[in-house]
């Protein structure tokens, strides 16, 4: 029996796919960069107001302290934008969680700030596809269903976050604690390939910086009495990539620090990404990571100090997940797209949810590609047809016992 009852089909109808494009240019060209928090604060308003068509209760939540280390191994403050969060029925049985960001990779002085149109149905410009075309789908998909009496008995949260394209780490503990007790999630991330196909499991992601500090001294005089930083930081970064499996890459990215030629430097950071297929592999890299750290120490007379860890747990398809993957796929079909999936080395907020317990599909977000460059762009048409496949997911999910 086909799934498009009366009521959703008529609700699907009032997808207006204009007027989503329309929203989508005029939120693109609001630059909002991870850093920038001007541009933040405009898009939080923007989104405010827009959503502001849907019931329930909005607030901007406060980011959750963060701190990097600088090239000086010092730790500092890192300032984000606020979240935006919207709360629906919070007295609902049945709860869902939809998830997007607001935040983009291009900073406010990128050359990368105008849209153009490539040919009459794709549009290149910042943030279009990753992710404000996604935003778009999550407020349409909502509205659709809100004509019906049958959703009006569920309750959703809808978070938008401002430091996704930096790892989450201001809004983790949010996402986390909002995602708790949901009955399933979307996350409106860009199709991983331009013809929508899904991102499936997904590997996780950790950053890590090693600040390095030995003892200064001459060169030529007295070399000996130093203890070599920028050797001991080298030394890591050979030695982690060691420890890379096929279970887990290690890619040891950059290294600050050094001196004049004449000093024997006593101060540098190693920064490195890790990228575990699995939470096995994260907690071996670990034990690991700190046994290399105490025998490169011991062996050059260093000290070496350890900031950051596992931003993003890998994220495996379980048994609900891959329920929840089946009726994306299925009600695709009733609406004529053909939906496939792929496992992906990327991560994104999909990985935190996941680690609660809640199953999510990720990937929910408009078609198009070439996204984190000056070549991203978006396929038109798929912000009318990915709402309703929203829509249409989501009202199985609020009518039937699918999980």
């Amino acid at each position: 029996m086909s799934r498009l009852s009366g009521p959703l089909q008529q609700a699907i109808n009032t997808i207006d796919g204009a007027a989503m494009l329309a929203q989508v240019e005029r939120w693109a060209r609001i630059n909002s960069g991870t850093a920038n928090l001007e541009g933040l604060g405009r898009m939080a308003e923007e989104l405010s107001e827009a959503f502001s068509a849907l019931p329930g209760s909005i607030t901007l939540e406060e980011p959750a302290p963060v701190t990097a280390v600088d090239a000086n191994g010092k730790e500092t403050a890192v300032q984000n934008g606020k979240h935006f969060v919207l709360r629906v029925r919070p007295e609902a049985e049945r709860r869902f969680i939809l998830t997007g960001h607001m935040d983009t990779v291009f900073p406010a002085d990128h050359p990368f700030q105008e849209l153009n149109w490539l040919d009459d149905e794709v549009l290149n410009g910042p943030g279009t596809a990753d992710m404000k075309g996604g935003l778009a789908i999550i407020l349409a998909s909502l509205s659709a269903l809100e004509r019906i009496e049958a959703w009006r008995q569920v309750g959703y949260d809808v978070m938008i976050n401002a430091d996704e394209e930096t790892g989450s780490l201001s809004s983790a503990p949010l996402i986390e604690q909002l995602a708790e007790g949901k009955y399933a999630a979307l996350t409106f991330e860009p199709a991983a390939t331009p013809e929508g196909t899904l991102a499936h499991a997904r590997g996780g992601s950790g950053n890590y910086s090693l600040t390095v500090t030995g003892k200064s001294a001459h060169a030529g005089r007295n070399p000996l009495d130093g203890r070599n930083a920028i050797v001991a930081a080298s030394t890591l970064a050979v030695r982690l990539k060691e420890l890379q499996r096929e279970d887990i890459s290690v890619n040891p990215a950059k290294i600050d620090g050094g001196a004049a030629n004449n000093v024997v430097p006593d101060h540098a950071v190693l920064r490195f990404n890790i990228r575990p297929k699995e939470p096995a592999a994260a907690e071996r890299f670990e034990a690991e990571m700190h046994a290399l750290i105490g025998e490169v120490k011991q062996a050059q007379e260093v000290d070496i100090a350890i900031h950051g860890g596992i931003s993003r747990p890998p994220k495996p398809v379980d048994r609900k997940a891959q329920t929840l993957f089946d009726l994306v796929r299925e009600c695709g079909a009733e609406l004529g797209q053909d939906i496939d999936w792929k496992s992906t080395g990327g991560v994104c907020d999909g990985n935190n949810i996941a680690a609660t317990g809640v199953p999510v599909v990720d990937t929910m977000g408009v078609r198009g590609g070439k996204i984190h460059s000056p070549d991203e762009f978006m396929i038109a048409p798929s912000l009318k047809e990915r709402a309703a496949l929203a829509a249409m997911v989501l009202h199985e999910l609020a009518t039937e016992d699918v999980l």
